[in-house]
């Protein structure tokens, strides 16, 4: 086969994460892998529920799982082209009237003709041409997998953000409505103390100014609760509703977990579904390389034909008829050798050739950079987790110590120790510390699913299945004639007599014995 034969390309990776705390430890032979069903992590059974849904329910992963079902008959198309490239099965019948100027020695100026035959066309894969076109389009189908792969991911994801977020949004509802509540009863307070002239009218303004501000926190919550849950309607491919009857209104944001295992930056290379999708984009550019080049050699086809004829003329004076068409007399045939060699091209083919392998280059080029995409995705969600979580423990001290101040303001106040301007502060600084404190836990929660989604974690949970539902799948065989085509055994079978190939996603990862919790800010580091 002429053309290049593929070998996977260097990607650039690091060595160790820049979060990782043992950096004098060798990361490989110890490190734990991340979970592929992650987001049992958190320890929520409604979240598992949205998850499991969306994966089997959204629209935009079921088109992904189509074009899967598409790459496959186009592999199909490919291995066709390896064989006989035209056959024909062809009958006829034909009734003819010469004129009566006809030439000597023919007797009969009418006569009727009839023929059976097979023609077949086959140009030899001398040169790999088809060979190659079947390698690209292997190494497409595993790409329209890991695309499938990588939605999947992202629908997960997705999922577990929007209930995250409504999640947050109840919260910071819940939290402005108990803060309203709060603060009308102080606003009573000193409105009975203005009324017994112990204070003056600033004290009930300034409450009353306070309360209002505080109100008009709860309709900016209420629109991010519609917002993230129209969004999760849409992930779980279900029409907009308020979705309150599964979603209820008492539960908090799903705590993360307090470490995440990462595996080693060079795990991103088969974990990583759009990784290995640009990997294999690589491959079947690579092949179309060698599918233009055997255009620069010739093209050697055998040709043949074969079947039986018949006539009713009369040459010979033996009286033939139609009816003794399958006489062993009757048959007919050829079969030759033709050679087509394309020389006045005026460039086009090595044009095409250079075509090639440039987009081949390209494809290299934007495989590396999705690997370095990918080691910078999973460091800025790190980040983002493990920041917010040591957010998280000083704004929880901060929001405690500000409910104690707004307890003791009152009680000094009640028995004028103090004024309402130490009041009211203590008061507004506790709607901004516990709404800082729900902001940063629901960001230490979609950090860790950034996380988690950086790494690629969730495409596993889908091996074993097929692409798309049963029931797509019954409406299209009423259609169409698909076999095994649509199957979940589809890699067992065969393309006429050539064995199709793996999805290319790897193999599981052995387990291993997770390391010490090096992830957790708030546990001892080892040394």
């Amino acid at each position: 086969m002429v053309g290049p034969d593929y070998r996977t390309p260097d990607a650039p990776t690091a060595d160790r994460w820049l979060d990782d705390a043992r950096p004098d430890e060798p990361s490989a032979g110890h490190v734990a892998q991340p979970p592929p069903d992650w987001w049992g992590a958190f320890k929520d059974p409604l979240l598992d529920a949205i998850v499991t849904e969306a994966v089997s329910q959204n629209l935009t992963l079921r088109t992904a799982g189509l074009r899967v079902i598409q790459a496959r008959a186009a592999r199909g198309i490919a291995v066709g082209q390896f064989f006989p490239q035209t056959q024909t099965v062809g009958a006829g019948l034909s009734n003819n009237q010469f004129s009566n100027n006809t030439p000597e020695g023919i007797q009969d100026n009418a006569f009727a003709r009839s023929s059976v035959a097979l023609e077949a066309v086959w140009e030899l894969d001398f040169w790999g041409k088809y060979r190659r076109g079947i390698e690209s389009a292997d190494a497409a189908l595993q790409a329209s997998v890991a695309a499938y792969d990588a939605v999947l991911v992202s629908i997960a994801a997705e999922a577990a953000t929007n209930y995250i977020l409504i999640r947050t949004a109840q919260e910071r509802l819940r939290y402005a409505r108990e803060n309203v509540k709060l603060q009308q009863d102080t606003l009573a307070l000193t409105q009975v103390r203005f009324t017994a002239g112990a204070v003056s009218e600033l004290d009930v303004a300034t409450a009353r100014a306070t309360l209002a501000q505080t109100r008009a926190l709860i309709p900016q919550f209420e629109e991010a609760l519609r917002s993230a849950t129209v969004a999760l309607c849409l992930v779980l491919g279900r029409p907009p509703s308020d979705l309150a009857g599964m979603l209820g209104d008492g539960a908090t944001i799903p705590a993360p977990p307090v470490s995440i295992a990462l595996g080693v930056p060079a795990d991103l290379l088969r974990r990583r579904p759009d990784v290995r999708r640009a990997e294999r984009i690589a491959a079947a550019a690579s092949a179309q390389i060698g599918v233009a080049k055997s255009v620069l050699y010739p093209s050697i086809s055998v040709t043949g034909a074969t079947g039986f004829a018949s006539s009713n003329i009369d040459l010979s004076g033996e009286n033939p008829s139609l009816g003794n068409i399958f006489d062993s007399s009757s048959f007919q045939g050829f079969i030759g050798l033709s050679i087509s060699y394309p020389i006045l091209n005026y460039g086009r083919i090595k044009s095409n050739v250079r075509v090639a392998d440039a987009a081949y280059e390209e494809a290299v080029t934007a495989y590396k950079q999705s690997v370095l995409a990918a080691a910078a995705d999973v460091e800025t969600s790190l980040s983002s987790f493990l920041r917010a979580r040591e957010r998280e423990a000083f704004l929880a001290e901060a929001v405690s110590a500000g409910e104690r101040s707004v307890e003791l303001s009152l009680i000094q106040y009640r028995n004028g120790a103090t004024d309402f301007i130490r009041v009211n502060q203590t008061q507004t600084d506790l709607v901004v510390q516990q709404d800082a404190l729900v902001t940063t836990r629901a960001q230490a929660a979609l950090g860790a699913v950034s996380t988690f989604r950086a790494l690629g974690g969730g495409w596993e949970s889908r091996v074993g299945r097929e692409f798309v539902p049963d029931s797509t799948i019954r409406e299209m065989r009423e259609r169409t004639d698909w076999g095994d085509v649509i199957s979940p055994d589809y890699q067992q079978g065969k393309d006429v007599l050539m064995d199709r190939p793996g999805d290319g996603r790897p193999e599981p990862l052995s387990p291993v014995t997770p390391p010490p919790d090096f992830m957790n800010p708030f546990s001892p580091q080892p040394r």
